[in-house]
């Protein structure tokens, strides 16, 4: 009986005490595009039915706060709690504005100092006055030894006060410039609202577990690089993705789990539904109308097109820190790419990027040179790969030939099946183009149109010491009206037509051997209206 009481006594105290914790320390963060995902769990023991979370900064929105726990603890009501706070919660940013206080109280000291020596400045000016002047100061003439004194004293005594003077104020400018260093640190480590969060977590504990916490915060990000390395002999591309990440939540992160992801949920996830495109006629306007008939019409046409949808994708739903911009990116790839890095990462919360490498893969590569002359007879390694597998999102790509640092660009894989990377000129291939004939004049009695006739020569030479794949383009006219008609003649024919579905665009594919030359011959005739206006005929 005794037992049995002793036992009600221990399990009653048990259900009854709450498990109270000072922190709840970030377990883990996924990184989006312009946002980020935080969790921290905390382990609770059996019995427990209450879990206190304190210390936490309040510039988090409570609408997305999610709680989930193991099983065998079942979660009850949340209550959050939010107290303003003289100082901020970020340890960093605190210290700066200590700092910051400090070093303006001794500015303040400095002032005061300052403002001493200046009265005994102004007193000893005072006194060294005319002694024969009249008024409070005058005093009866002195005789030359005591005068000399007086003299002396007061040389003295105004060269301490001047040389105080100056003293202090270079003293202040010092410290002034202090104060303005720490204040633009502190502006890069500001991250919002100074009030601190306590989260009571009620909860019914069957056993011993973890109670997890999430939420979202716009305040941090990520954005995608890469790094592409050639290597021409072995014919492999050594492809790195890179990501530059950085917050401003207004807590540095210390040694979390971190995970990358593509997928974007600061954007719109509602799908656009088209609206109703209504054409309406309007009988002709009475002849005094005339005038403005093509104005109403235009306006009335405006007013018919489809109206945008207020939360159209690829743009932010809120944006409440605007002095500080998230890493972001937008991307059309199918759902989303995790990377989840291996080491813990400790990022500050100064809005500094770091950069960190996430992936590294070799692909197997077909090398050509590419050339457009009539743009640029300059030739460019290019390497081709098939596509791998995931999403790739358009950012900074650094290029590197054979160890050597050639170049970066802007990356923009999402429409192409293969991936295209240049990898700068290629100065051991020689291209000239030549105009062989180029006139303009007229054709026909009764028609009454003008001819333009164009001919060019495109000469290429390799200096390789070994075969290379050369691809020679060539942007051709394309009439796009009935009353202009163009014909073009290629010797050779060209190899490839509508290259990378780009309408004119033809191309010579060609493998030239050492010190080996090619001649393409390009003959134009385009014929249009002797009335009217022709556009992209060029000079």
């Amino acid at each position: 009986m005794q037992t049995k009481r002793q036992f009600l006594i221990t399990a009653a105290l048990v259900l009854c005490a709450p498990a109270a914790l000072a922190g709840m320390p970030i377990s883990s963060v996924t990184l989006y595009p312009g946002s980020a995902g935080i969790q921290r769990s905390a382990p609770v023991e059996s019995g427990a039915t209450q879990l206190v979370v304190d210390g936490l900064s309040g510039n988090f929105p409570t609408q997305n706060l999610r709680v989930d726990a193991d099983p065998g603890i079942r979660i009850g009501q949340i209550e959050i709690r939010d107290a303003a706070q003289a100082t901020s919660a970020n340890p960093a940013q605190a210290a700066l504005e200590a700092r910051i206080e400090e070093l303006k109280d001794q500015e303040g000291a400095l002032d005061a100092e300052a403002e001493s020596a200046a009265i005994v400045k102004g007193y000893l000016e005072r006194l060294g006055g005319d002694p024969g002047a009249g008024g409070e100061h005058a005093r009866a003439p002195a005789d030359a030894k005591a005068l000399a004194g007086v003299i002396d004293a007061i040389g003295h005594g105004a060269g301490d006060a001047l040389a105080r003077i100056h003293r202090l104020a270079i003293e202040k400018r010092v410290l002034e410039r202090k104060v303005e260093t720490l204040q633009r640190d502190l502006a890069r480590l500001q991250g919002g609202a100074r009030d601190s969060r306590t989260i009571v977590i009620h909860l019914s504990a069957a056993r011993a577990g973890t109670v997890r916490l999430s939420y979202q915060l716009p305040s941090a990000g990520w954005r995608p690089g890469y790094r592409a390395e050639l290597d021409s002999g072995a014919a492999t591309v050594r492809l790195a993705r890179i990501a530059q990440v950085s917050q401003k939540t207004g807590e540095d992160w210390t040694g979390v789990r971190l995970v990358l992801s593509t997928s974007q949920p600061r954007l719109s996830p509602v799908a656009r539904a088209p609206e109703p495109w209504l054409l309406s006629y309007a009988p002709p306007a009475p002849p005094e109308a005339a005038k403005e008939g093509p104005v109403r019409q235009a306006r009335s046409f405006a007013l018919a097109a489809p109206a945008a949808s207020p939360a159209a994708p690829g743009r932010p739903l809120e944006d409440k820190d605007a002095a500080y911009e998230p890493p972001s990116f937008q991307t059309d790839g199918a759902y989303a790419t995790e990377f989840v890095l291996p080491t813990p990462v400790t990022l500050a919360a100064d809005g500094k990027e770091l950069a960190l490498e996430l992936s590294t893969q070799v692909l197997d590569v077909h090398q050509r040179v590419q050339v457009t002359p009539r743009l640029d007879t300059a030739a460019t390694v290019t390497a081709l790969a098939e596509r791998p597998a995931g999403v790739w999102p358009a950012g900074p790509m650094q290029l590197y030939r054979d160890g050597n640092y050639v170049g970066a660009f802007h990356w923009n894989p999402q429409a192409t099946e293969q991936f295209a990377l240049p990898f700068g000129r290629d100065d051991r291939l020689r291209v000239t183009l030549d105009h062989v004939k180029g006139k303009q004049g007229s054709t026909g009695v009764f028609e009454r149109r003008n001819e333009r006739h164009i001919a060019d020569a495109i000469t290429i030479k390799s200096t390789h010491a070994t075969p290379i794949e050369v691809l020679v383009l060539e942007a051709s006219p394309v009439s796009t009206s009935d009353e202009i008609r163009v014909s073009a003649a290629f010797d050779p024919e060209p190899t490839v037509q509508g290259w990378e579905q780009r309408r004119g665009v033809v191309g010579w594919e060609r493998t030239l051997h050492p010190d080996e030359t090619a001649r393409f011959a390009i003959d134009y005739t385009i014929e249009y209206p002797r009335e009217g206006t022709v556009t992209g005929l060029g000079n």
